[in-house]
C-alpha cells in the first residue's frame, strides 16, 4: 500500500470522507452501531517514536505497516491494530484514514456524557505532538478548517480530549493544547468542551 495512494474527492464530503484531506485508507476500522449518533469529537496527540517528528511513522502504525523493529520503542507497541479518522501533521497536513461515517480505533476503553465505547459515536482527531508539549500555528490553523466542517456535516455537540474520555488512563493531548484558543478559534460556546474556561484557565466542569 502506497502511503499517498488515494485522490481527494472534489466535493467538501464524499461517504464521510472530507475532500481537502489527503486520503490513506486503513482496515483498522468497523461499522458503527446502528443508531450511533455522531456527536462528539476527541482530540489526541501522538509521535513515533514520542518526540520526534516529521517521519511516516504514524501513517504505518495506522495501516499496520510500521516496521516494529526500526525502533526499541516500537517494540512496546507491537501487534497494535489501531487508527484515527483524521491525523493534522505540525506542518497542518491533514490526512484521512477512515471514513467519519465509519467506527475508527482511536479511543479504546472509554465513557464520556453519560455513554461508554466513545468509538462507536465519535470522530478521532489525532494531533502530530507529545503528550504535554506545545502545538503549532498550523495545526490550530487545521483545526479552524476541520472541526467547523465535521460540525457542518455531523450532528457534534462534544468536544473533548483523550484525557476525559479515558480519565487516568490517557493524558493526551495534555497540558499543552491551549483548549482557550481552540475555543476562540472555533467561535464555540462552551457547552462543547469538557471544561469550563475562566481567566485564560481550564476549571474541571464535567
Amino acid at each position: 500500500m502506497s502511503l499517498t495512494d488515494a485522490a481527494a474527492p472534489t466535493s467538501e464530503w464524499q461517504q464521510g470522507w472530507y475532500g481537502p484531506a489527503t486520503h490513506l485508507a486503513t482496515p483498522n476500522f468497523g461499522p458503527r452501531p446502528a443508531q450511533a449518533q455522531v456527536d462528539l469529537i476527541v482530540l489526541h496527540s501522538i509521535s513515533l517514536p514520542p518526540g520526534e517528528y516529521g517521519g511516516d511513522q504514524v501513517q504505518r502504525l495506522f495501516t499496520n505497516q510500521l516496521d516494529w523493529q526500526a525502533h526499541p520503542y516500537f517494540k512496546s507497541i507491537e501487534g497494535a491494530t489501531v487508527s484515527a479518522h483524521f491525523y493534522i501533521r505540525r506542518d497542518g497536513a491533514l490526512w484521512q484514514f477512515v471514513s467519519c461515517d465509519d467506527r475508527a480505533w482511536h479511543a479504546g476503553v472509554s465513557s464520556y456524557r453519560g455513554r461508554s465505547n466513545c468509538n462507536d459515536d465519535s470522530i478521532g482527531i489525532e494531533l502530530e505532538g507529545l503528550e504535554g508539549g506545545l502545538f503549532t500555528n498550523q495545526q490550530y490553523a487545521a483545526l479552524k478548517q476541520l472541526c467547523p466542517a465535521i460540525m457542518r456535516q455531523y450532528p457534534i455537540a462534544h468536544i473533548a480530549g483523550h484525557e476525559h474520555v479515558a480519565v487516568g488512563r490517557k493524558t493526551d493531548p495534555g497540558s499543552g493544547f491551549d483548549w482557550l484558543r481552540f475555543q476562540k478559534d472555533q467561535s464555540l460556546n462552551a457547552r462543547y468542551l469538557p471544561l469550563n474556561i475562566q481567566n485564560n484557565r481550564l476549571i474541571s466542569g464535567f
